[in-house]
């Protein structure tokens, strides 16, 4: 029951995190972070009505992912994590979402490897918004040109942004990096009228409130769903 109680609350947040900023209340989807929790924790949160879940390996991903595919057809499964070219195969045969699409290379072989039965991956860049050296993402001012080759990769359907702004609990500087990922976004919108820019994939349990104020449209919750990490 705990899992389906703390699923509760958040929603709740979430719709009061909303309407503090003036967001219709459906504006904002609750992605699972499901990383390292056994199948059991996910049927008790697909029972309490969640449908979305984020896995960040590779090989542990698949396997939850087979085994609900003949029990929950409806879960719907976003790759989260950094992903080594050699992992791509998986990750385009198995998953509905890529969230973390940040150079040309991966974006060519998740394209190549999305089987032709199913449709097409969609996918969010990755911006390094923080500048971090040990984080994954691109620069912003190399979304563009990665944008426009995913436009063209028929296999793939450009949803948006995705972004792990360095951790802090300072709200003003969550605050900027999220307003500047907003801005980059709307940047997105604008450059491709004719695709579906409607994805902006930031905050997590400890930066929600700021980033749905800032225009989140997805947060990624784990701790708070699940407790902390095994």
């Amino acid at each position: 029951m705990e899992i389906a109680n703390n699923l509760k609350q958040i929603h709740k947040n979430i719709v009061s995190i909303c309407q503090n900023a003036g967001l219709p209340s459906n504006s904002v989807k609750l992605l699972a972070v499901s990383k390292t929790k056994p199948v059991e924790d996910l049927e008790q949160a697909y029972q309490a009505g969640q449908r979305a879940f984020g896995e960040n390996y590779v090989q542990e991903g698949v396997e939850k992912i087979e085994f609900f595919q003949a029990k929950h057809p409806d879960m719907e499964w976003h790759f989260i994590g950094p992903l080594q070219s050699n992992k791509t195969r998986l990750v385009a045969e198995y998953f509905d979402w890529m969230q973390t699409v940040d150079r040309e290379k991966i974006a060519i072989r998740l394209n190549e490897q999305r089987p032709a039965n199913k449709s097409p991956l969609n996918v969010l860049i990755q911006i390094n918004i923080s500048d971090e050296e040990s984080k994954s993402g691109i620069k912003p001012a190399d979304m563009m040109a990665l944008a426009e080759i995913i436009e063209n990769l028929p296999h793939l359907r450009l949803r948006g942004l995705m972004a792990i702004p360095a951790a802090t609990h300072d709200v003003a500087i969550q605050a900027q990096s999220f307003s500047a990922m907003h801005k980059l976004f709307v940047e997105l919108q604008q450059s491709l009228p004719n695709q579906r820019i409607d994805t902006l994939s930031m905050g997590m349990t400890d930066d929600m409130t700021a980033a749905i104020k800032c225009g989140s449209t997805m947060v990624r919750i784990g701790t708070a769903i699940f407790g902390s990490r095994n």
